[in-house]
């Protein structure tokens, strides 16, 4: 019988090294769309994966369409994701995913890491999810400490995009679902204790651009055309949709429009997301956006146009979940820790690999909270837990302690994905 207490004791000596490494990587500005921020975490982690016994590759990815707050469609480059990849004659391929970028851009004034206390930190990503980052490398730097370290394939994917819906990865996630057996994630927990994703809602993200005509709002206000006008009665519209499907919440998040206050605004852009619980809803939401819209275009002077769509599909409990659940939940019993799992309303790549067919938990990251937001914080001493929970998984995966059929096996599994 292989042992493993090495392994697992050296993970618990690794919390000063796993705390520096978070605090470095997030006084890095590495929001979506900053792309030097995004190439310095590039070479980060690149340098910092590649002591591992594996082969590491930057992808580059392809630019993406996106409308600007003028609304202006353009394409918008992505940075580079990083691959990590070793091979083995295990039979079992484990996928290890989680994102370099944060919601946090370069303008905004939460940019450094600050103590709270001696457990807690606070600071841009620290959660979400340059702790998660500091966890895989870890358990993987156990593994190979480990006399199974040639007894498992496994794979780690790190994209620059999650947090505006993967649109650069999302082909490589993909063809990552395709090759690999299950998934192991690394957002943070669900809450502070340490709650693990069970079902999730599916996201769709559109923009509603509206077109009228400028005039001087004194001299000649009556041959204006107010884009903001018509877009507000779209708002109402649309946020009066909440309530109207089970399950699905309907939020307009950004509103841009206008130029000078004594000018007849001619173009305002809204930004609207969607979360729902069933699939079935999407195509019924995005036709009542489409008739909002096309109102707005049967009126004198204006014109409106949708853009977007549903890019990421609900994430259901199946069986195939729940049987890595309970072989979760065995480690963290080994480990004296305690497994659970809820619904949430958040999304992440595991819904898309899900639906691709890659059974996946897609919260074993760190425990903390308040991510999106100035008080995001992150738990350190959970660092270690996290990382000795995942360690402990691969090892007993690549040992033959814990069995696993690969998703082609297993006809409980969804497969298909709207797109």
């Amino acid at each position: 019988m292989p042992d493993f207490d090495s392994s697992l004791q050296w993970i618990a000596d690794q919390l000063p090294r796993m705390r520096t490494l978070v605090e470095r990587w997030s006084n890095i500005n590495s929001g979506s769309c900053h792309r030097p921020g995004l190439a310095a975490m590039t070479d980060e982690l690149d340098h910092a994966f590649s002591q591992l016994n594996a082969q590491t590759a930057r992808i580059d990815l392809p630019p993406f369409p996106t409308i600007t707050d003028d609304g202006q469609t353009v394409r918008q480059p992505s940075g580079q994701a990083l691959s990590v990849h070793h091979e083995s004659a295990g039979p079992t391929r484990v996928l290890l995913n989680i994102h370099m970028d944060t919601v946090y851009g370069p303008d905004q004034p939460f940019q450094t890491v600050r103590e709270i206390d001696a457990d807690t930190i606070n600071g841009p990503g620290v959660a979400d999810a340059k702790g998660g980052l500091a966890i895989i490398l870890v358990a993987l730097e156990a593994l190979q400490r480990s006399d199974v370290a040639d007894q498992l394939t496994w794979e780690v994917l790190i994209n620059p995009d999650e947090e505006i819906g993967s649109p650069g990865s999302i082909d490589l996630l993909r063809q990552a679902a395709a090759r690999n057996d299950l998934g192991l994630l690394y957002e943070p927990s669900i809450s502070p204790d340490g709650l693990f994703a069970a079902a999730r809602k599916g996201s769709g993200n559109f923009t509603v651009v509206v077109c009228g005509q400028a005039a001087h709002a004194g001299r000649a206000f009556h041959d204006g055309r107010s884009a903001i006008v018509a877009l507000a009665d779209l708002v109402q519209s649309v946020h009066a949709l909440n309530g109207q499907f089970d399950g699905a919440t309907i939020n307009v998040g950004q509103i841009h429009g206008g130029t000078a206050i004594n000018t007849v605004p001619d173009r305002a852009v809204c930004r609207i997301n969607i979360r729902i619980t069933d699939q079935a809803h999407a195509p019924e939401l995005e036709q009542h956006l489409r008739a909002l819209t096309s109102r707005i275009n049967q009126r004198d002077g204006l014109t409106a146009e949708l853009h977007g769509s549903f890019h990421c599909p609900p994430k259901p409990m199946s069986d195939a979940a729940l049987q890595l659940f309970g072989h979760l939940r065995a480690c963290g019993d080994a480990l004296g820790q305690t497994v659970e799992w809820a619904d949430t309303g958040g999304v992440c790549d595991g819904n898309k690999l899900a639906a691709w067919g890659l059974p996946n938990i897609d919260t074993l990251g760190p425990r903390g909270g308040a991510i999106h937001s100035d008080r995001e914080f992150l738990i350190l001493p959970s660092l270690v837990g996290r990382a000795q929970l995942s360690a402990l998984f691969l090892m007993k995966l690549a040992s033959g302690q814990l069995k696993w059929m690969s998703p082609s096996d297993q006809s409980m599994h969804p497969k298909s994905i709207a797109q």
